[in-house]
């Protein structure tokens, strides 16, 4: 299906939206301040050598000094057959016979700085595109685990021969990604020359610019549309900054000369994403329940342990019987889910509850009309048949944070709960803490500070209760409003 991709850019955010069909198929966002460290190449100092902790402290210009453990440090085995690190059998070599302070190295970022730590680094380069790593320190060419292994032996000598030994002029090692299990030759040998061509730019650069260098940085949203999501379904890339859109262009030109023509520049009075309505999608996106045409619904929950969708008839009654009903809603609703998948990128374990379906062919084309729809989705997922419970299991490969985790907070209310105790529970709630406390202490009165819903309750339905526990103590109970607390949320002072 064909589809259409528009960039909106600011200095503080790029986002990017998929359209199929006139629907938002996917968002993408990145914000200046919050871009990461991991994956970036830096030609670093060595500052300080550490034996004891068999570690390095190295200058890269940042903050803080980053830190180079002795088991992230690359190694060649003697016979010079291919490099590695030390084995796991095998102690490896002490860091202090392989870095000396003052050394420039080049390393690699794989943790960012948390905290008052600094980043992470590995001395093994790792260069990643579109379908494969490279790995120039090394030579072998290998396929991704998660790739089944009756088809990885087969992907292995189709790469090797693409590739190239050393005596035919191939260096470097390649690693097939998961994304690419389906790939052509054609478009694995435009990664592979592309992979070559960064490589080449960054060892040039190590040898001309001084210690404490950014060499390589990892791909910024906009040029990873160009890698990762353009296809041949791709109409157009439409991108609403002049300038933004020159520098696309120019690494097109040098790196995605396909994706070149579909490049456009938007000049339109309207904001771009008004074009499809996508800041309304997402705003819907980020909600729980999702509207089907036809008066059906999804409650969609995320949680961290999994993702839940139940189908729901709503205020749909068909037009011929309930069973059909039942199938009609169903049916859409694989094609939402699937929709809803891409969207909010949710990934991890999801389970689905359709209506129960009593006819085994109905469930067996809303399955298959669910996979249909999964197909269109670049992330890896796997789904399974209805189990005897009537629930769809399936995964999604985990590539971002969600929309919902990189867009929102958990309510300080309640906590990401969703949901906050009745007005009632909490007077009981306080109730039962002024029995402990007056076990326990003797003060001359009890104050409940607490929100106006919680005192004019006790002012009203519950007086009887409050007057019964004060004679019960034999202490007076005094009622505070405060409305900058939440509604389950108090304090009892003793006076």
């Amino acid at each position: 299906m064909h589809n259409d991709i528009l960039i909106n850019w600011s200095p503080q955010e790029t986002r990017v939206a998929v359209i199929e069909a006139g629907a938002v198929q996917e968002l993408h966002h990145e914000r200046t301040l919050e871009r990461g460290l991991v994956g970036n190449i830096y030609l670093g100092k060595v500052s300080r050598v550490l034996p004891g902790m068999q570690s390095a402290f190295i200058d890269i210009g940042l903050e803080r000094a980053a830190f180079l453990h002795v088991a992230d440090v690359w190694q060649r085995q003697e016979n010079g057959e291919a490099p590695m690190f030390a084995r796991k059998n095998e102690a490896p070599v002490p860091i202090e016979r392989q870095v000396f302070e003052g050394q420039s190295i080049m390393v690699q970022v794989i943790k960012d700085p948390i905290g008052t730590k600094g980043a992470r680094l590995s001395t093994q380069i790792s260069v990643a595109g579109r379908l494969l790593v490279f790995l120039p320190q090394d030579d072998h060419v290998g396929v991704s685990q998660k790739i089944p292994q009756e088809e990885r032996d087969e992907l292995r000598g189709r790469l090797q021969a693409l590739v190239g030994t050393k005596e035919t002029g191939g260096c470097g090692g390649f690693i097939l990604r998961t994304n690419g299990e389906d790939s052509s030759d054609d478009e694995l040998s435009e990664d592979i020359a592309y992979l070559r061509k960064v490589w080449k730019r960054i060892r040039e650069s190590s040898l001309k610019l001084p210690p404490r260098t950014l060499l390589h940085q990892d791909l910024n949203l906009m040029q990873r549309v160009l890698r990762d999501m353009v296809s041949d379904e791709t109409t157009s890339i439409r991108i609403d900054s002049r300038e933004q859109f020159e520098q696309l262009l120019h690494f097109g030109q040098e790196f995605m000369p396909a994706a070149v023509p579909k490049l456009q520049h938007y000049k339109g009075e309207r904001p771009i994403f008004d074009l499809y309505a996508v800041d309304e999608e997402i705003a819907r996106a980020l909600g729980r329940r999702v509207d089907l045409k036809s008066g059906g619904y999804l409650i969609v929950d995320q949680t961290e342990a999994l993702t839940t969708v139940d189908v729901n008839t709503g205020g749909y009654v068909g037009a011929r019987n309930f069973d059909e009903t039942i199938f009609k809603t169903n049916l859409e609703a694989a094609h939402a889910i699937a929709r809803q998948l891409r969207l909010r990128n949710l990934g991890g374990i999801i389970i689905v509850d359709f209506i129960d379906m009593l006819r085994e062919d109905h469930q067996a084309s809303v399955l298959q009309e669910l996979r249909k729809q999964l197909e269109r989705d670049r992330v890896k997922t796997m789904c399974g048949g209805f189990s005897q419970l009537g629930l769809v299991e399936m995964t999604r490969k985990r590539t971002r944070e969600s929309l919902a985790h990189m867009l929102c907070t958990p309510c300080p209310l309640c906590h990401g709960v969703g949901q906050v105790k009745t007005v009632r529970t909490v007077c009981y709630d306080i109730l039962r803490e002024i029995l402990r406390e007056a076990r326990q202490f003797n003060p001359k009165e009890f104050r409940v500070v607490a929100c106006s819903k919680v005192v004019e309750m006790f002012l009203d339905e519950e007086s009887q209760h409050l007057a019964g526990l004060s004679d019960f103590i034999g202490k007076p109970i005094s009622l505070q409003a405060d409305n900058a607390l939440g509604q389950d949320l108090y304090d009892i002072v003793l006076l």
